[in-house]
């Protein structure tokens, strides 16, 4: 069986994004030409979650945006913080930020809506969450003009390391005193 989590590590490493279960199955019964069991392939990427747990990689296979990835450990979150800080044409603005947080909570959402909320224009912003794939266009709603709607892409789920949008922070689980301003008055 080990012939099988070196494959199914090799999958893994070499895909840019997660790798789902039924894409791993898919390409290795092709390459095996023989049905893979669904419970071969779960056993093995469990085996390799702990092996990868292990002090002796830098690195651990991570279930996210339905899929596996190899994502760096947060014991090396320093030296990876440096790196992204040296990358950081690819951060988001902060009116990217709050654009994509109101996509993310809204969904689906025209420009026009966000625009309501943020009281600015968006279409800078919406642009570039496009251009970084962090966002899709999910077809034209029904109102006047028949303006796109907006929604979130599986590359977000990727980006902030969740599976599904029931992940997201809800409003309750932020502190009340990290969100007010000035004093409560009895």
């Amino acid at each position: 069986m080990e012939f099988l989590h070196r494959h199914i590590e090799a999958l893994i490493f070499c895909n840019p994004g997660p790798l789902s279960k039924d894409e791993i199955q898919k390409c290795l019964s092709e390459m095996f030409e023989a049905e893979i069991p669904m419970e071969h392939i779960e056993s093995a990427l469990e085996d390799l979650r702990e092996k990868f747990q292990q002090d002796d990689f830098s690195f651990a296979l991570e279930h996210l945006g339905g899929g596996y990835q190899f994502l760096t450990k947060p014991a090396y979150q320093t030296s990876i913080s440096i790196l992204l800080k040296q990358q950081s044409q690819k951060r988001l603005s902060t009116a990217q930020m709050e654009t994509l947080s109101i996509i993310a909570y809204k969904q689906p959402i025209t420009k026009g809506e966000i625009e309501q909320i943020r009281g600015v224009n968006s279409d800078y912003s919406v642009t570039k969450l496009l251009e970084k794939e962090l966002i899709e266009i999910k077809g034209k709603s029904e109102n006047v003009g028949r303006p796109l709607i907006y929604g979130t892409s599986s590359k977000f789920m990727e980006y902030f390391g969740i599976n599904s949008i029931k992940d997201l922070p809800q409003p309750k689980d932020f502190s009340q005193p990290d969100n007010q301003i000035g004093e409560e008055r009895e």
